[in-house]
């Protein structure tokens, strides 16, 4: 018998440092060839309507995660969850706040691996759902003694500012420009849905960390040009396939500039130690975060162990 597990039960069972471990995992697997990832397909209907799938599977489970996005009515997120070892359907989950949180939790692994040790001042750029969690997983893996938070609109990133204050316990403003917001920042957020860069390159401190998180099409982009193909030491994707899909960041300077080589490798290579990460202080760092299914499996196994103990979920 299946479990229906809601977007409470997902926010009941999966804190964000258990998050960014199974995410964490899911590279792992990647690595050594244990999971396997098929990239996000879309189809795109006139008024507006898409519909995004996605899937993995690993050793214990394989699944798919399919949403909707409507400008008028939003996005609407669900995790099919079935078993390797036989094909059995195990779970359905509702995934907006799953995808919230293993997004974030990939940043998360990615800033443990790249961002410097002493990495203590954090800009975020963007003040909406993901921010949130992108900001919660590098706190989680770097002490945070000061966070500068912009966007467009002065009230939102003044609420957030005071939000996630009270939820982190760490002094987070709101920024008056970008500018303020980036300079001088250690480890810098961007969680936009912006088609253009939000940022200049010049504003980057040497040594600085970058989680790209905002977009995952090839028609936008939040970083520019000079700082992707010139001043960035190293860029890191979760998946080289995926991110020559769907990573703007990365394909309208290739396209623009004429260059031909990708510049970038896939974290899970770093992670397992195949490559190496930061090579000095001084070295500015990227991870271009698209999303990907196996992320989704690996904590909507996770979600569902849990559920299973706790006595959670409907059956059905």
């Amino acid at each position: 018998m299946k479990l229906y597990l809601s977007e409470q039960d997902v926010l009941a069972t999966l804190p964000m440092r258990r998050a960014i471990e199974l995410v964490e995992g899911a590279f792992l697997l990647l690595a050594d060839g244990s999971a396997v990832n098929q990239p996000r397909r879309r189809v795109v209907m006139p008024g507006g309507s898409v519909l995004h799938y996605m899937a993995a599977g690993m050793p214990e489970y394989f699944g798919i995660k399919a949403y909707s996005t409507n400008p008028k009515s939003g996005a609407h997120f669900e995790v099919l969850l079935y078993r390797t070892a036989d094909g059995l359907p195990l779970a359905t989950i509702e995934a907006n706040h799953l995808g919230q949180l293993r997004t974030g939790a990939a940043s998360g692994v990615a800033t443990k691996y790249l961002a410097r040790e002493d990495a203590s001042v954090t800009g975020v750029i963007g003040s909406g759902f993901q921010a949130e969690t992108q900001l919660e997983a590098v706190a989680n893996v770097r002490k945070l003694r000061e966070v500068r938070v912009w966007s467009r609109k002065a009230e939102r990133r003044d609420e957030f500012a005071r939000r996630m204050t009270a939820r982190l316990g760490i002094d987070v403003r709101a920024a008056a420009t970008a500018r303020e917001c980036v300079e001088a920042a250690d480890i810098l957020i961007t969680a936009t849905n912006s088609r253009e860069p939000v940022l200049e390159s010049a504003w980057i401190a040497p040594g600085s960390h970058i989680n790209a998180a905002g977009s995952n099409w090839a028609d936008r982009r939040e970083l520019p040009e000079d700082l992707v193909l010139g001043r960035a030491g190293l860029i890191a994707v979760d998946s080289i396939e995926v991110a020559k899909l769907e990573s703007g960041d990365i394909l309208i300077p290739l396209r623009e500039s004429g260059a031909s080589d990708f510049p970038a490798v896939e974290l899970s290579e770093i992670v397992a130690g195949h490559r190496t990460g930061r090579t000095s202080a001084d070295q500015i760092t990227i991870f271009k975060s698209n999303g990907l299914a196996v992320e989704d499996i690996a904590v909507a196994g996770y979600i569902y162990e849990e559920a299973l103990r706790r006595g959670l979920g409907q059956k059905r």
